[in-house]
């Protein structure tokens, strides 16, 4: 890799491809402002839970669901594949894409956070994290912060995308789309919401990354291009966009700079994927 532009990392792990919606979506805003963008999925692949999640829909969606919260309540971790992007590198920049799992971060980020091969990759460099969750995402987006950390990373911001649905149809909408794998109307007669990230996702998504973006030293002509061609950054809320109470936001929550929706945050989150 050349050393003319930023090199940037999104590391991340996902089940139902929606982390990787939003690693997508960010990496092609990195690369239009000039960055050198590395994608790494972790794999999970330890023996005591990794099978269940080789299929959609999962065979058991309760059962194999709760079967996790053991993991998940005592902090554990497992075995992984990490990609060779994700083991060593020069980077500008690190972000953690953690999909919430009972409140926290998934088995296999935090397997990868409290590796001694993260280390050298985070060890004085800035990251940010960013959280895909149902409902609730603080504990997750701050447990991605302290492990980074204790890693010798330098927190930067982070950023929480939701689903639609209040409580408890977002729930029922989460077990319906485990069990059947793929969207329905109703679940147990109750009319649900698709168990997907929000459709303008996209639109934070790329507010995020530019936020990043403006961290990261860029070429000249580089900027000058990117600034030709923008689309909504972090100081600027997107147009003909309505928000319901409970919309998701993005926001660098130690700082205050980031795009943001109106929205419910800051309490514990007790599943997604």
């Amino acid at each position: 890799m050349s050393r003319t532009n930023p090199h940037v990392l999104l590391v991340y792990y996902t089940y139902t491809e929606q982390t990787r919606a939003v690693v997508d979506v960010m990496a092609d805003v990195l690369t239009e402002r000039g960055c050198e963008v590395r994608q790494a999925a972790i794999q999970f692949t330890d023996t005591r839970w990794a099978e269940r999640f080789t299929r959609l829909p999962l065979r058991h969606a309760f059962l194999d669901i709760l079967g996790m919260a053991p993991a998940q309540l005592r902090g554990a971790t497992g075995e992984i594949v990490i990609p060779d992007d994700a083991k060593q590198g020069d980077y500008d920049l690190v972000c953690v894409g953690s999909p919430t799992w009972f409140f926290r971060p998934s088995v296999p980020i935090r397997s990868y956070l409290k590796s001694d091969t993260a280390g050298p990759v985070l060890n004085g460099k800035p990251f940010a994290g960013f959280v895909v969750c149902r409902r609730y995402w603080s504990l997750n987006l701050g447990s991605v912060k302290k492990l980074g950390s204790r890693q010798g990373g330098q927190y930067v911001g982070g950023a929480h995308f939701t689903f639609a649905g209040g409580q408890i149809r977002s729930l029922l909408s989460l077990i319906s789309y485990f069990g059947n794998g793929e969207n329905r109307e109703r679940y147990l007669g109750v009319k649900i919401p698709p168990s997907l990230l929000r459709p303008d996702f996209g639109e934070w998504a790329r507010a995020f990354a530019h936020q990043l973006a403006d961290g990261l030293e860029v070429p000249a002509q580089v900027r000058a291009k990117a600034r030709r061609h923008a689309t909504p950054t972090p100081t600027q809320r997107p147009t003909n966009s309505s928000r319901s109470p409970d919309a998701h936001r993005v926001s660098a929550d130690d700082h205050g700079e980031a795009a943001r929706g109106v929205g419910r945050a800051g309490q514990p989150e007790e599943s997604d994927r």
